[in-house]
Order: C-alpha cells, then sequence, then structure tokens
C-alpha cells in the first residue's frame, strides 16, 4: 500500500518526489507539514502559514486539508497540470487549470511527511435510495452538481431519449444532466452525448450546450471518452434526505477564505 515514504524531505528531495508521483497519476499523494498556500483565478486569496495536510488524487484533484473540520479549507475539482519545483530553498507545489484558468500554489517551508500510497481499486458504490429519488433530491438542490445552477426541467423527452435534468448555469449556457446510482460507463457517456446533441440541435448552433454526467464514481474508460467529447463528470456520493436543509454556509467553491 505504502509506495514511497519520507520524512522530513529536503526541499529537492520533495520537490522530486511530487514529480515522480504526479506524472504517473496512479496513487494518492500526501504531504503533511508548514506551508502557505495562494491561489489566482477567478478571484485572489492566500491561505496564512499554517500546518496543512495537502492531498493530490488519481484524478488530479487537489485538497487541502486544516489540522480540525471534515471540508478540505481549499480544493481544485480537476488539475490539467501539476509540477514541482525548488526556489529560493523552498518546494512550491504549482497546480494549475485551463478552463476555468486557476492556479495554486502550495510553498512548503517545512515538510514533516510525504507519502505515496496505492490504493485498490474500490467495488461499486451505488447510492441509497432508486434514480428518481436522487432526481428529486438533485433537482431539489442543484447546487450540489455546481453551484448557481437552476433546473428548468425533469425528464425532459427529446428525440433521443428522457433527460434527467435540464438545467441552466450562472453564465446562461445549458445543461443537461444524466444521473447514475452507481459507477458511470461507456454507455452512459454514449447516453449523455445523444442528449446533448439533440438539444443542441433543438436550440441551433448559437447556444452553448453542456453535458453533465453525475454519479458516485466513473470507470477509467469511460472518464476518457467524456474528456474526448467535451463533456463533464460530477462525483456525486451523499445526498440530502427527503425534506433536509443543507447547510446555511455553503462550501465556499474555491479558496473563499
Amino acid at each position: 500500500m505504502i509506495r514511497e515514504q519520507l520524512t522530513a524531505p529536503s526541499p529537492q528531495e520533495l520537490a522530486a518526489f511530487l514529480t515522480r508521483h504526479t506524472c504517473t497519476r496512479d496513487c494518492l499523494i500526501q504531504v503533511a507539514g508548514l506551508a502557505e498556500v495562494s491561489y489566482l483565478g477567478r478571484a485572489a486569496s492566500t491561505a496564512e502559514l499554517g500546518t496543512y495536510l495537502v492531498l493530490i488524487k488519481q484524478d488530479g484533484s487537489l485538497q487541502i486539508h486544516h489540522p480540525t473540520g471534515i471540508k478540505p479549507m481549499n480544493w481544485q475539482p480537476k488539475t490539467d497540470r501539476i509540477t514541482a519545483q525548488v526556489a529560493e530553498d523552498v518546494c512550491m507545489l504549482l497546480a494549475s487549470r485551463r478552463s476555468p484558468e486557476e492556479l495554486v500554489q502550495v510553498v512548503f517551508l517545512e515538510p514533516q511527511l510525504a507519502l505515496a500510497l496505492e490504493l485498490a481499486q474500490a467495488g461499486g458504490f451505488v447510492l441509497k435510495g432508486s434514480e428518481a429519488q436522487m432526481q428529486q433530491a438533485l433537482a431539489d438542490h442543484p447546487e450540489l452538481i455546481e453551484p448557481g445552477l437552476r433546473v428548468l426541467n425533469r425528464e425532459l423527452m427529446v428525440d433521443s431519449g428522457g433527460i434527467d435534468l435540464y438545467a441552466q448555469d450562472r453564465e446562461g449556457r445549458f445543461v443537461v444532466v444524466e444521473l447514475k446510482r452507481g459507477r458511470a460507463t461507456q454507455h452512459a457517456v454514449s447516453q449523455l452525448a445523444r442528449y446533448v446533441r439533440s438539444v443542441q440541435q433543438t436550440l441551433g448552433a448559437q447556444a452553448t450546450v453542456r453535458g453533465i454526467l453525475a454519479a458516485p464514481s466513473i470507470t477509467a474508460p469511460a472518464r476518457l471518452e467524456l474528456e474526448n467529447r467535451g463533456l463533464e463528470f460530477r462525483e456525486i456520493s451523499v445526498l440530502p434526505e427527503r425534506g433536509e436543509a443543507l447547510d446555511a454556509h455553503p462550501q465556499p467553491s474555491l479558496f473563499d477564505l
């Protein structure tokens, strides 16, 4: 399970460690120690010097945790590029996205522990309840899929079938959401692509139509096909019970300190 472990690594050792394991994207990376975090993108922010736990998952998602609390202090749901370098005798981790354009920088001042863990693929996970209940919960709380999302219709019929959720994002773009209770496969991706194509043909070339596949997990071939088609994935593993109110202070979108 432990692929590599470093205790109190030097900046050069940590940079080499991060480069080695972020390139392969086949393990879970954890780095704990004294660090500073800054973000530049839709806004700009800095997390003061403190002790943090940095997690980098196989899909490139980044989480930065405080010593307390269950939610990450900051996170990036997807990264297009992760690099590590040594500058001014400290190790700097840079994680960037292209859309939206964002950059997260973690400066490790006193790293105490670096771990690369090989985790076996978990068995299929199925959300509690039926797909209809999942649809109802996400129609009531579309912010679980994406902040600012507004549901326009459920089970909207098009020539290729019934769209689970038909929505509009905060920028006015139309969104087709396909829901799966279990791990999403290539079949689900093809299904979503057909729905997006049907809506695009109906609205015309002037409209922008996004496609989102929402499920507890997705297979590697399905994720690759999804990205090749320009579609998106949202991990939905926990849903509110019927009638349950969400936290009055929702989790910030990114580095909302």
